[in-house]
This record gives C-alpha cells, structure tokens and sequence, in this order.
C-alpha cells in the first residue's frame, strides 16, 4: 500500500513539475500535527508541502477544503486567499525588479514616487514601507464606509504616522498599499499585471493571481462565512481585490515553485529572474541597525510574528504568515521551504494557527538533523554577517594576544632576526610585562623602538620627539610630527623584521591603525617583513557602522575607506591594507587564540591598559567614535582634560537641561543623557566652566556610535544655529552626503540608514580579510 502510495504521488508531482523524493522520515509527525489540529476545530483542513534541494519531501491534503454550504475534501490542486503573503510573492518581488532597473532606490522617499503623499513632506523611505518602520498606522479606518481602489490609495497617502521613521516595528498594511501604488506608478502597469508578468509567469505559477476568475471558483477554498473566490481582507476588497498588501490567490505547488526561486538565489530552472544580490539583500536584515525587531525587505526574519520558523530552523530563515491561515518559511542554507496553507477562519474565525505552524517546521529541522549542536547559530551568523548585523553575545573568554602567542612559542617567528618595534604602553602580555623586555629576554636581536601618537609612554600630546628607552637604552624614533606620520625612512635599513603591538579602539579615525598602514608601506619599499601582533577590537568584531570615510577626506585620520565603526582586529585591517590598496609588503599576522568576534573587551580576560591618555575605560571606548565626531569644532570639549573624557560633551554655548531633555526625547538606543557642568583641566575649553551632557550606556548590544553621532550633531545644528561647523570636522565625518543632510536638518535615523548602504559594499570587501 505504501508503495502504491508513493508511487501516485510521485505521479502528481510530476505532473506539476515537482520531483517526489518518497517517504519523508518526517511525514508521521507531520500527519499526526495537522489531523490534530483538525480533530480539535483548529482548522477544516490544511496541504502541507516541505521543499528541500529540489524535491517535495512531503506533499499532502488534510482534512476539508469546505464545510458549508456543504462539505468538500481537500485536495493538492486547492486555491487559497494567501493574504499577507502578498506582500512577499507579489509586491516586495515587483519593488525588487524596479530597484535592479534603476528605476526606483530603497533609500528613495516615498514623496519622490507618490508626491502627495503626506502634503509632499515625509521623510519616510521605501525601505520603511518594506520593513514596517514607516510608523504608519496598521490599517486603513472601515468607517465610515468607502469603496474603490483610488479612495483607498487617496485614504493611505493622507494617513498620520503615530511614530517617526525608523523609530520602532508596526506591521503595518499600509505600507503595502503604498508600495503597490508605487509599483503602478513607477511601472505604468497595476500591481496585478506587473506581478504576473515578472514573477507568477515566469516561474509557471498557472493558478496564482489576483481576482480568480470565476472558473476556478469550486477549486478555491471559502475563508470566512461562504466568502470563496474574493479577498477576505476587507480593506483589499474594498479596493476591488488588486493591494500591495493582500489579494493573491494562489496553491502550495504555485508557491513551492517560488521557494525554488528563492533558494536559488533568483534562478528558477535555467531562467533567472533577480540577481543573487538582489536575493541576499531582500531577505537579509535591513531593519534599523539600533533596533531589535529584524526584518527583511518584506521578509521577517526574527520577530514577534516569526512562530513559523519553530525551535530548529536557523535564524538565518525567513518566511511570512498570511491571516487566513497560510504560511511559508524558506531556510536558504539547507534549501529548505516549508508551506502550510489552511483556511482557519472558515466557517468562521479561529485563533491564529502559529503554533501549528512552528510544530512543523520544527518536526521538519528534526528530521533534516538540523537540531545537532551549532546548527541554528551556524545559519543565524551566517545571515547575519552578511548584513553586517550579527549580535554579540558576552562570554567568559581568556585571550591570547599575538605577543601572547610568542612569549608562548619563546619568539620563535623572530629568531636571528634584526627587528624594529612600534609600539607604547599598550604593548604588554596578560602579565602585564612590556613587550620590548619579554624580547631581549628572549634573545631577539631588538635594535630600533618606533613611537605612535602620544609617545612610547603614551603621555605626550602634539609632537613626539625622537628619545630613549629609559630600561633599555634603545632608541626611540617618532613617527607622529603633531599633525601627521613620520615616515621612518632609512631608519629601517639594517632590519629584517618590523613588528607592530599596539591596542586599536575599533574606530575609523583612531590614528594608531594610519601609523600602521604608512609602517607598512615602508616596510615594502625597503624589503622588511611586517610583522602584526594582533590584538582584540575593544568594542567587538561583529557591529559595522558607517559613515564611509570618501577618498577626498583621506588624511592621518581617514587612512583607508573604511567605516566608523569597522569591526576588525588590526591583523585583519593590515590585510585589508596591503591587499586593496596593492602596497605588497610580506605581512605576517602573529594571531591571537581564544578570541571570538562577538567578544567585546570584558570577555577575553585581559586586563585594560589604556591606549591612548583619553580612553580611560570600555565604555569610553564605545563612546569614542561617536562622541570624537565633531571634536575639531571649536571651544567645544568632548571630555578632554576631565575625568570622563568621551563620556560627555559640553561647551559655552551649549545649556545642558536643554540639551539632555533634546537628545532623550529622540530615544537614542542603548544610551541615556543628563545634564552635567564641568571644567577641563586641559585641551578645549581649559579652565572654563562649561555646561552639557553626560551619556550612559543602558544597553551595549543595540547602541550604535553612528546614531550616536549623528543624533548629537542634529541635536547642535537644531539647538544652537551657527555654533557647529560641519565643515570643521569634514575629516572626522568624511562623507559629504552626511554632511549635507546634517546641514538640511534630515532626521538622524534616516541619515543612519542611508549610509549603511555603503557600509554593505564594505562588507564584501572586509569578508575577504577576517580571519576570527
């Protein structure tokens, strides 16, 4: 009997274009859940179809399609209303394609497509609309009682957001009802038309549209009361069926076939439909950096509404749920799809299905084996990385630096070699011994000492001169004049080896990482190998944040394009280094053990030695690349001279109440404000009394210092007219588009958004030269 069974289903699904792998180890469990569910009223029936490389590992109808007006069977063929899932196989598709043209950005305000929207003023993007960080209400009013496509669409440009852009998650219908709008404008076709033609056709999607026509109607499934072959969505019937938010109809084997797509990262069966690219960026975290809610271009993907994913499935999965009982969760690193659909609101409504939902996918994890150990971490980094939006997670960890490594192997790498060291107070071993010592203590041949900025005891500001080491006697040579790098030049003649041990803060404008980057050029202009003792980032491996340093602002402080807030050890950036900007030097990288990316500083386990006279602590350090963004502007002290430097701000001009009560009321994430008057000893404003604000960390996981920055540059520009040159600090900001929206009074939170573009054509790069 199982055979036979096998067998026509194996026909069936051949029939459709589908290939039948047989008996799923799985199918039981799945069986036992939906008939469960139908025993206890959950549902009339439910198709339930798992897609897994390019085979229907269980394909099968449960229950009813109909209980009234009278019963009928369920069937593989059954039509459903998808609702919601609308968004993802029809409008979020159709926004894609538009976007590949050129035709429209996702940084785009949505005024610039629909220009009445909100009078023409709105700061809201298309990305917002995507992810429902619009603001927007969740739905259009039903009362009083309106009708036709236009209304809705006029009702939908007029509504009042309850919340600014970006600041928190409202699913929301709304946005979809825009972007279908959007679609119809930008394509000059309605969404219907544009759907079919660049999604449902191409891939063979014969039973999915909008608006069924009346032939199909005995093979769709009735949703609330006898409501068959119409929306039930009131608000898209309203608007006679055709809504970016709901209104297809299509089976579980129209949407296996989209799946297939999606898996393949927009190729379905020889024909490509969307750029791989296209695929990875839409169904990869793009909410807000700062928020917790994460979601795709349409896509959830770790959220109050992903039930459906289960207990097993990566987070790195993505999926979407539809209000009548419709679901699909995609898994793109096991090639995974599984689709539910289900008609629970007829013959009248029931709670929403998604622990259901979540059983399956769990019973189908577990029988993929996707419950052994590391799996679900494996997929959610793998997702997240490529969003450049992993999550950090504290540990206990006891780190080996790189000079930990070879006091470990008594220096073995640097044995009858005539070195040079850069280094400064920074530079000691989990003992705290110095690194120049623990070398003559093991006979490397240790000739010449190069200091960074502030000196080889970190204590000097402006020019460091050339001295000695007091223990030793060794010479000491500068390499920072006060205003930029000393090129140590013939001072390397006679070396076989530089070795570079200094501690990085993981910030843009950090000048040790510049001294790094021009040692290295030297290195490969006179032959030395370029040795990196690495180091851990003190503010972790995992968080990248822009602005993007451009070209025209490359200085001391802006070495490289690279972003605020990197995220990379200096091993990795001297890879970085001499690979893309072709120096050719012969780099060794000496790296550390026992170090994690998410790893911030209080996990390795070793003890801080301050890096530079200002950064005193970790949360200075979080503070640092944020904060020090407008520190060239004049009498304006970022904390210098005090005993909080980084940890507050304040000059003349500025009245702290008023500042704090400002910056609190834009809920920066992960950080608190309150007015504080001090007077630095030294550097900006010394001697003078100054009122600001001082800043707490609450939360280190969702703090961004590019919101951080931005928020506090608005806030100045907003409060005190005049008094912040943007231009002052070009350097530190080093992105003209930034300044110029700073300067326009654009709300910060767009700002952030927008630059992050640019931080994930970094990411491509930066994948190349990570080494943890």
């Amino acid at each position: 009997m199982r055979s036979l069974r096998t067998l026509l289903l194996a026909m069936a699904a051949a029939s459709l274009g589908l290939a039948f792998q047989g008996q799923f180890r799985g199918s039981p469990r799945i069986d036992a859940a939906v008939e469960e569910a139908i025993r206890s009223d959950q549902i009339p029936g439910a198709v339930a179809l798992i897609w897994h490389k390019g085979q229907a590992l269980h394909r099968k109808a449960y229950g009813h399609r109909a209980l009234t007006p009278k019963r009928e069977p369920m069937t593989l063929d059954t039509i459903f209303d998808v609702a919601s899932l609308t968004k993802v196989v029809a409008t979020a598709p159709a926004i894609m394609r538009l976007a590949e043209q050129g035709k429209l950005r996702l940084n785009d305000r949505v005024t610039q497509h629909l220009p009445e929207f909100q009078g023409g003023k709105s700061e809201i993007t298309i990305r917002n609309l995507l992810t429902h960080f619009s603001g927007l209400r969740p739905d259009l009013d039903l009362e009083p009682a309106w009708s036709g496509y236009e209304t809705g669409i006029r009702l939908a440009l007029a509504d009042k957001p309850v919340a600014a852009p970006g600041e928190r998650f409202i699913y929301s219908d709304i946005n979809y009802i825009l972007l279908g709008e959007v679609v119809r404008r930008v394509s000059g076709r309605p969404l219907n038309e544009y759907a079919a033609e660049v999604v449902f056709k191409p891939l063979g999607m014969r039973w999915t549209t909008f608006q069924p026509p009346a032939g199909w109607r005995p093979r769709i499934a009735p949703t609330e009361g006898i409501l068959r072959g119409v929306v039930h969505d009131a608000t898209a019937r309203n608007m006679g069926g055709v809504s970016g938010h709901a209104g297809v109809f299509s089976t579980a084997d129209g949407l296996a076939r989209f799946a297939e797509m999606m898996i393949g990262l927009g190729a379905f069966r020889g024909v490509r439909l969307f750029s791989p690219m296209t695929i990875r960026r839409f169904t990869a975290p793009q909410s807000p950096p700062d928020q917790p809610v994460l979601r795709g271009l349409g896509w959830d993907v770790d959220s109050p509404y992903s039930g459906p994913r289960g207990d097993l499935l990566p987070l790195g999965s993505y999926g979407h749920t539809g209000f009548t009982g419709t679901s699909l969760w995609i898994d793109p690193s096991t090639e995974t799809a599984v689709i539910l659909l289900a008609s629970s609101l007829h013959p009248k409504p029931r709670p929403a299905i998604t622990p259901l939902r979540g059983r399956i996918a769990t019973i189908v994890a577990a029988a993929l084996g996707l419950d052994a150990p590391g799996a679900e971490l494996a997929g959610y980094n793998e997702t997240m990385a490529g969003a450049g939006v992993r999550r950090a997670v504290a540990r206990n960890g006891q780190a080996m630096t790189g000079l930990d490594v070879l006091v470990e192997e008594k220096f073995a790498a640097l044995r009858g070699k005539r070195a040079g060291l850069i280094t400064n107070p920074s530079g000691v071993d989990r003992e705290g011994r110095r690194n120049i010592d623990l070398m003559r203590e093991a006979g490397v041949d240790l000739r010449v000492l190069f200091s960074p900025e502030h000196g080889l005891e970190g204590d000097r500001w402006g020019a460091v001169p050339d001295s000695r080491d007091a223990a030793t006697g060794l010479p000491v040579w500068s390499l920072f004049s006060g205003h930029g790098q000393i090129a140590a030049g013939e001072r390397l003649k006679g070396l076989d080896a530089l070795v570079f041990d200094l501690q990085d803060a993981g910030a843009r404008f950090y000048t040790y990482i510049s001294t790094m980057g021009h040692a290295l050029e030297e290195a490969a202009k006179y032959g030395v190998a370029f040795y990196v003792l690495d180091r851990p980032n003190p503010i972790n491996g995992v968080r990248v944040e822009g602005p993007m340093l451009e070209t025209e602002f490359s200085s001391f402080v802006g070495y490289h394009p690279l972003p605020l807030r990197h995220g990379m050890t200096v091993g990795e950036l001297a890879g970085l280094f001499n690979a893309e900007r072709k120096i050719g030097a012969d780099l060794r990288v000496i790296r550390m053990r026992g170090w994690e990316r998410g790893d911030w500083f209080d996990s390795t386990g070793l003890s801080w030695v301050d890096p530079s006279p200002n950064l005193r602590s970790l949360n200075a350090a979080l503070l640092y690349p944020g904060v020090a963004l407008l520190e060239y502007t004049p009498d304006y002290s970022v904390g210098r001279g005090t005993d909080a430097p980084f940890e507050q701000i304040g000059a003349p001009w500025i009245k702290g109440r008023e500042l704090a009560a400002y910056l609190n009321g834009r809920y920066v994430p992960g950080v608190r404000f309150y007015a504080t008057r001090f007077r630095p000893a030294s550097s900006v404003c010394a001697g003078v009394l100054v009122e600001g604000v001082r800043m707490a960390i609450t939360g280190r996981e969702e703090f961004s210092a590019q919101r951080l920055g931005l928020e506090i540059a608005a806030a100045l520009v907003k409060l005190y007219p005049g008094k912040v040159s943007l231009e002052a600090n070009r350097l530190l900001i080093a992105n003209r588009r930034v300044m110029t929206r700073l300067e326009a009074g654009d709300d910060p939170r767009q700002i952030e958004q927008e630059s992050q573009e640019r931080v994930e054509e970094f990411l491509k790069v930066r994948e190349k030269y990570l080494v943890y």
